[in-house]
């Protein structure tokens, strides 16, 4: 039997909240669905006791804290999960019990075997041999990203408040909303969380640790084109789709998210559309290096600036914004929130697997506020769609690291 037996029980119950983010709202939270699941948490943290729940006006966020129990001064360290679910089908979760899992079997999700997880093309597999997993119906994504780590999060607190003999200063929670659509950081209050280390728990498989993340903007391009019958096109014409096609052509050909890995970055078209009269293109640049981040937003400047001359009017109008920074130029000059997490792994027998995530967190931003936040596994894999799946082993050993880093902090 687990020693967290509500974690899984939450989990259960979590997934099945439809708590998806809309990226069309201007509203914070995007979605009232997200408001009442934060409320649900907020009226649970309140009933376990915890202190000072509240929900910030600024942010949205559902914060709260479980109060020292030692005399000594340690520092307050938080634990951060967003609830909302990414773009994919979140209505009826019906998740599925794969219990000790043989690391070989094909796993049938909906019931006529159209979608399976198999080993072949999911090798992730191999690597839950006696595990149990939990799966989607093969019709919805699960919502372990990031339900898990809310999960793993409450089951640690209420370890801790049934074992007053582990000793430990301020831990501070934090619950929040729209992290999948780049937007729930953006107001998150570090003064009102109260923490002076924190960590999401935001991560995929056991024993990943990321305080490296890309520097990201957002790119839109408007062209203004001139529409003239074909037959009369020679010298007035200027066709708005064929010079989207030349401004994306103009960018380096191998830097693309399918051609690039690791520290690569790239340029990446994720909507192209319009007429001979008016065409749109929208994109993100990433890149871990801050250097050669605004080395790509101005070669990406420059092919409009390029064009524009060749026009000699404005036919192209480029539009860069910032969304986050690489959190490692914070964490890299005070190393303790990650050396404790690598420390936590260890000592329950872990192996770290710290590497740079190509993409960001909620922790990307917040770290720039001020607050030094690497990103913690949650447990979570094939994430945002139909073949996501997580092992319950795996997430106990989420709470396990959780109250082992409580303990650690609490010894410094």
């Amino acid at each position: 039997m687990s020693k967290y037996p509500k974690l899984i029980a939450y989990f259960l119950d979590f997934v099945k909240v439809n708590s998806r983010s809309d990226p069309n709202s201007t509203t914070i939270p995007s979605s009232d669905r997200e408001t009442k699941f934060l409320n649900t948490l907020k009226e649970m943290l309140e009933k376990m006791g915890l202190s000072n729940v509240h929900t910030n006006d600024q942010s949205a966020y559902v914060f709260a804290t479980l109060p020292a129990n030692t005399g000594q001064q340690v520092p307050a360290v938080g634990f951060i999960s967003h609830i909302d679910t990414a773009d994919f089908n979140s209505e009826n979760i019906n998740p599925q019990i794969v219990e000790n899992y043989d690391g070989k079997s094909v796993i049938p999700l909906d019931k006529a075997g159209k979608y399976t997880l198999d080993p072949k093309v999911f090798p992730s597999l191999k690597k839950y041999q006696g595990d149990t997993l939990i799966t989607t119906d093969g019709s919805t994504l699960l919502g372990a990203d990031d339900k898990a780590g809310v999960s793993e999060i409450l089951a640690a607190l209420t370890y801790l408040m049934a074992h007053p003999e582990i000793k430990h200063g301020d831990i501070k929670i934090g619950f929040g909303p729209d992290e999948e659509i780049g937007t729930g950081a953006d107001h998150f209050d570090v003064r009102d969380f109260g923490a002076d280390y924190a960590y999401t728990v935001d991560g995929g498989p056991l024993g990943d640790l990321n305080y490296e993340t890309f520097n990201a903007a957002d790119a839109k391009v408007e062209i203004q084109g001139t529409d003239v019958h074909p037959a009369e096109a020679k010298g007035v014409m200027v066709n708005a789709i064929q010079l989207g096609v030349d401004f994306h052509q103009a960018l380096p050909e191998f830097d693309r998210p399918e051609r690039t890995e690791g520290r690569q970055g790239f340029f990446h078209i994720y909507d192209f559309e319009g007429s001979v009269d008016h065409t749109q293109l929208a994109y993100i640049i990433r890149d871990h290096d801050r250097d050669r981040f605004e080395a790509r937003k101005r070669l990406f400047k420059g092919i409009a600036d390029r064009m524009n001359a060749e026009f000699g009017s404005e036919r192209i109008k480029v539009t860069l914004k910032d969304q986050y920074y690489n959190m490692g130029e914070i964490i890299e000059k005070d190393p303790t929130v990650v050396e404790i997490a690598e420390q936590a792994m260890k000592n329950i027998g872990v192996k770290p697997h710290v590497f740079p995530v190509r993409g960001g967190t909620d922790g990307s931003k917040i770290s720039f506020m001020g607050l030094p936040t690497p990103n913690l596994f949650a447990g979570g894999e094939n994430m945002h769609g139909r073949f996501e799946y997580v092992s319950e082993q795996t997430m106990e050993k989420a709470v396990d690291v959780i109250i082992e880093m409580v303990k650690l902090y609490a010894e410094k």
